[in-house]
């Protein structure tokens, strides 16, 4: 069992304030030890959002932002928002769209803009940036990775963390090296669903069993997730809310205290600055 003091920390999942699990999943991660979640923006099309510009990102992010407030009613400790462009976008916008790549960038580094402001303002925790995870053309991948520079940017300038959805990689000094030359540490590039070896970013672990080990005996700095999508055509997708407590505990009882608190106080706080025991204490 978990103790009923004990930070739980999911640190990127998703939540559909209209047509899905919404807060009945946050309530799910509750009931089973869950204390605190950084919920990421769904891609801007699953809430039914086209966008021609940034600004036509702002009602996702302001949905974001009512999901998350609603979360943190239900939670031991709190939710945090993290605002950004799934580069995914790209994707839809030239194939689907007749954008060319250098429209696409523009499109996304405007929702970079935007979502930006939010940090700015203090409504949102960091942003979520990347590339995609999948093979495309050359003028696709630079103004993919022209998309994510404007992140780190951002990140350097407002002193936040950048979330990365990017190709499954152990190395990824590369993308560090950028977020450096603009300014971020290494340290507040964070890779999501990464395996439990990564160089370069600090890795956001998808909460397989052997990834978490491989995380827990590195004794690096790593964080845990799901990527829990809360999507009506995927049930349970990627991971169910459920999972992270249950492999805190599974952590625990394989003897691993000190990756649990590597994962869900220090890392955090190192990432983040935020302070997931005395947000635990003060709810």
């Amino acid at each position: 069992m978990i103790d009923d003091d004990r930070p739980v920390l999911d640190n990127h999942l998703h939540l559909d304030p209209d047509n899905n699990r919404g807060i009945d999943a946050v309530r799910d991660f509750v009931r089973v030890g869950g204390t605190h979640m950084l919920v990421v923006n769904k891609p801007s099309w699953h809430l039914g959002v086209e966008a021609d510009a940034g600004e036509d990102f702002r009602p996702v992010f302001e949905r974001t932002l009512e999901i998350v407030a609603d979360a943190t009613a239900e939670l031991p400790g709190r939710a945090w928002p993290v605002l950004g462009i799934h580069p995914g976008l790209i994707s839809r916008l030239v194939d689907e769209r007749g954008y060319t790549p250098e429209q696409a960038r523009e499109i996304m580094q405007g929702g970079i803009d935007v979502a930006a402001e939010y940090v700015e303002s203090g409504d949102a925790l960091a942003l979520k940036s990347g590339r995609p995870h999948y093979e495309v053309d050359d003028d696709v991948w630079a103004s993919s990775n022209a998309v994510m520079r404007r992140a780190f940017e951002y990140g350097a300038e407002l002193d936040c963390a950048v979330q990365l959805h990017a190709e499954g990689s152990e190395d990824l000094t590369e993308v560090t090296e950028w977020a450096e030359e603009a300014g971020l540490p290494a340290h507040r590039v964070v890779k999501h669903y990464a395996g439990g070896r990564l160089a370069g970013p600090i890795p956001s672990v998808i909460c397989d069993k052997d990834e978490l080990e491989r995380a827990s005996e590195r004794g690096e700095p790593f964080l845990m997730e799901t990527d829990y999508i809360d999507d009506p055509d995927r049930p349970g997708a990627v991971m169910g809310p459920k999972t992270v407590p249950r492999r805190v505990a599974w952590l625990l009882e394989n003897g691993h205290e000190d990756a649990v608190r590597n994962a869900h106080v220090e890392t955090p706080e190192y990432v983040y600055g935020i302070d997931t025991e005395s947000t635990l204490e003060s709810a």
